[in-house]
């Protein structure tokens, strides 16, 4: 009979002092290098009652906390209370319960508080590591912030407050989300997350224009001037335009094709056609880009009171096409042109190194936010927890707060190019987080020992000192 190569282990009963979550460490010290703890604590002090043992602040950062861990629930804290060597005394299910009930009494400025302490964390840790490329304060060279807006659906399995069907044939609900886009060498930090019923319009204006205002606030001041806003057709309306232009910045807004598109498809010569390329920078095998704006017919003026906001587009805006050959089975649409498929998109950049294709090439990009949604996804936005539409108002608050812990621990932690920067959640979670350690007591001090032969060892020695160093 062939022996099991692996020795025979049986559960011992006897317990030990171990930490599950060694990794969170430096979850603990982002917290205090940013001071998210000392803002969140001064933000939700209204909400204090008098002779309350533990604050609202440390509170909510031990949800987001166990959140960023893993969990999706406020049962899940437990795995952080058990901690308390490393997290410190943790609140009952029952005082985390009522906290979420006050805040929820009072919700609008509970999120403000909250949203509030967000930004001013954010103000520390981009001064002291930007997250991203170029130079600050430019928008050539790099310097551009990219904000991304885009709603996506959660789906609720139970009759919640608010749930509604969606556009989908889902039912549950539609949050409207911003991100700032990290480029290749980073992921990326949610700015909003905005709770909408389920049967909320991907289309909204007013719901976009919120979402910008909310995002703007969240950046440093200083890096407010050079934001690009990127987004799919939903956000393509002239009130939403006009605002961008308005506000001095730049804009890569999907745009529907419609009759004004085919009519320039079908106008323009061939030989405005130049190649398009990939995210490498090489051309493209099958794909052309071309400008559309000067072959497009004059809009017509809509006048009717029911309109209201503007009647044109803004001025300086440049419709961007690009057609591809279909894959085998792909359906054509009416837009579509000769057996090419019709994408287009609109901007206002202008200037040297701007050529069709690079700005073909950085709009095609914001395929990335779809990557931040999967990871909000998979960072407790999955499903809210509450039945209450406000609770979960605050739950989504928490959810970008644990985001904003991982976003910012990678960008503090590691340096531009190594890869545990770009790493998602749950990798982020399986190598480094969730790794068991010891905690001992030597020279009046305590230390954390982790295991001899875990292979990611250096990233947390190198994360560990870096936060500490730099």
């Amino acid at each position: 009979m062939k022996r099991s190569p692996v020795p025979s282990v049986v559960l011992d009963s006897v317990r030990e002092s171990l930490v599950s979550s060694s990794g969170g460490l430096l979850l603990r010290e982002v917290i205090g290098v940013c001071g998210l703890g000392r803002g969140l604590s001064a933000a939700l002090s209204p909400w204090r009652p008098g002779r309350a043992v533990h604050d609202p602040g440390k509170v909510l950062l031990d949800v987001a906390t166990a959140v960023a861990l893993g969990g999706d629930c406020l049962a899940d804290l437990a795995a952080v209370r058990a901690q308390p060597t490393l997290f410190g005394a943790v609140a009952s299910d029952p005082t985390v319960s009522r906290l979420f009930a006050l805040l929820a009494g009072d919700v609008d400025e509970a999120v403000a508080a909250i949203r509030a302490a967000r930004a001013s964390a954010r103000a520390a840790v981009w001064a002291r590591r930007r997250p991203l490329p170029g130079t600050p304060g430019t928008r050539d060279g790099g310097g551009q912030v990219i904000v991304d807006i885009d709603a996506t659906l959660v789906t609720a399995h139970s009759d919640k407050e608010h749930a509604e069907p969606t556009f989908k044939k889902g039912f549950g609900f539609a949050p409207m989300c911003t991100f700032v886009d990290h480029g290749e060498h980073g992921t990326g930090e949610t700015l909003g997350i905005d709770l909408r019923p389920g049967n909320a319009s991907p289309w909204n204006s007013a719901d976009h224009l919120t979402a910008l205002d909310n995002a703007l606030v969240q950046l440093p001041a200083h890096e407010r001037g050079q934001v690009l806003v990127r987004a799919d057709t939903g956000a393509c309306s002239k009130v939403f335009l006009h605002k961008i232009t308005d506000l001095g910045l730049d804009y890569s807004i999907g745009f529907q094709a419609q009759d004004t598109v085919k009519a320039a498809i079908e106008t323009i010569p061939e030989q405005a056609w130049r190649a398009a390329l990939d995210g490498d920078g090489e051309p493209r095998e099958g794909a052309q880009v071309a400008e559309l704006t000067a072959w497009m017919p004059a809009p017509v003026t809509q006048n009717r009171a029911s309109r209201p906001g503007p009647k044109n587009w803004p001025h300086g805006m440049r419709v961007i096409a690009r057609r591809e050959r279909p894959h085998p089975g792909a359906q054509l649409r009416l837009t579509d042109h000769n057996g090419w498929r019709i994408t287009c998109f609109a901007t206002n950049t202008k200037g040297p190194g701007w050529t069709l294709a690079t700005l073909e090439v950085r709009h095609r990009q914001r395929a990335r936010c779809e990557d931040r949604i999967r990871c909000l996804k998979d960072t407790g936005l999955r499903n809210l927890p509450f039945h209450g539409y406000n609770q979960n108002r605050i739950w989504v608050e928490i959810v970008a707060l644990a985001a904003d812990l991982l976003a910012w621990t990678q960008t503090l932690a590691f340096e531009e190019h190594e890869p545990a920067r770009r790493w998602e959640p749950k990798r982020l979670r399986f190598r480094l987080l969730s790794v068991a350690g010891r905690i001992i007591h030597t020279a009046r001090r305590k230390r954390l020992r982790l295991p001899h032969d875990w292979p990611w060892n250096h990233l947390i020695d190198t994360g560990w000192t870096s936060l500490r160093t730099t």
